[in-house]
């Protein structure tokens, strides 16, 4: 299994995050919890029923974070699949509910939906031939036969191709499938959700900057540890990357690096899941912390923002 595991970017208001994702977007929130690693910090997953790998975008709300900006060595764009039929759909609901968007275009022969989340955050929704088939959730709102797939993939803006795609190819498994432009496609065998990253390659742009908007990671994924760490090998034997040690993060273990492009770059297992301390009937109705934060819940609970409909 390959592909990506889950991408995480940087929000600003946290109420506006969660309500344009699980209302206007229709994806369940999986998990109220906090940045480990800053815990007056929430940290939310919003996916699929389950928050099965492939379908997981996750937040940091740092209410005071300045706004990001695009260019080399960053994620330009995230992408999620739709079913063909259902471009119309979502256009009209973006009309209704005041969302910008770019006009209709076609990438690789697909039908893409462009816009931004209210930080600014470029998305796109692609309309895939077949994802009609694929498990949609729905929130109630969005009717199921309309509802998010999951990621389709990501755009990485980057210098040179090159390297990235070294590492793209030999260590998690993806393969060049086309060109169209500047744009070169990688694609993952396994499941269809989160198996594309497309590189953009952009000679003597601007770097980009991390900030409200931005993607702070990607994370590819590792069935197991046992896989994990055979990827951690051949980063290091072939190409010269030095992971961070392996990271507990309770739904999944991580280790760390920075493609040779500069984007970070983890790769967390799919193991041991979303469930491991709430039933999946109700992911996301409390708020779940690392047992090393647990004797300070009180603490976090008084600094963290108040988050009206979470419950």
């Amino acid at each position: 299994m390959s592909g990506i595991h889950h991408v995480t970017a940087i929000a600003g208001h946290s109420q506006k995050n969660f309500s344009f994702y699980t209302r206007d977007l229709g994806l369940r929130f999986v998990k109220k919890t906090v940045n480990f690693d800053d815990p007056a910090t929430y940290h939310f997953y919003y996916g699929d029923e389950t928050g099965r790998p492939g379908t997981i975008l996750t937040f940091f709300p740092w209410e005071g974070a300045p706004e990001g900006r695009r260019g080399v060595g960053e994620t330009h764009q995230t992408t999620f699949r739709v079913p063909q039929r259902s471009i119309g759909y979502w256009t009209q609901r973006f009309l209704a509910k005041g969302i910008k968007f770019e006009a209709l275009e076609k990438r690789f022969g697909e039908p893409v939906l462009a816009f931004s989340d209210p930080d600014g955050m470029a998305l796109a929704l692609v309309g895939v031939a077949g994802a009609a088939d694929e498990e949609g959730w729905s929130n109630g709102d969005v009717p199921e036969e309309h509802a998010i797939r999951g990621f389709q993939g990501v755009t990485l803006l980057l210098e040179d191709a090159t390297s990235t795609a070294k590492v793209l190819t030999d260590v998690f498994g993806f393969r060049e499938t086309a060109r169209e432009g500047s744009v070169i496609r990688f694609v993952a065998l396994g499941d269809a959700q989160g198996n594309v990253v497309d590189i953009y390659e952009a000679k003597g742009f601007l770097r980009g900057r991390q900030g409200r908007g931005s993607v702070h990671h990607v994370a590819f994924r590792a069935k197991d540890d046992a896989e994990q760490e055979s990827m951690a090998a051949k980063l290091i034997s072939n190409h010269g990357l030095h992971p961070t040690e392996q990271k507990d993060r309770n739904y999944f273990r991580s280790i760390y690096f920075r493609e040779p492009g500069g984007v970070l770059f983890e790769i967390a297992t799919d193991i041991p899941g979303f469930a491991v301390d709430e039933p999946v009937e109700t992911l996301g109705h409390d708020l779940k912390l690392p047992s090393f934060l647990e004797p300070h819940r009180k603490e976090i609970e008084s600094v963290l923002p108040e988050l009206q409909g979470a419950a």
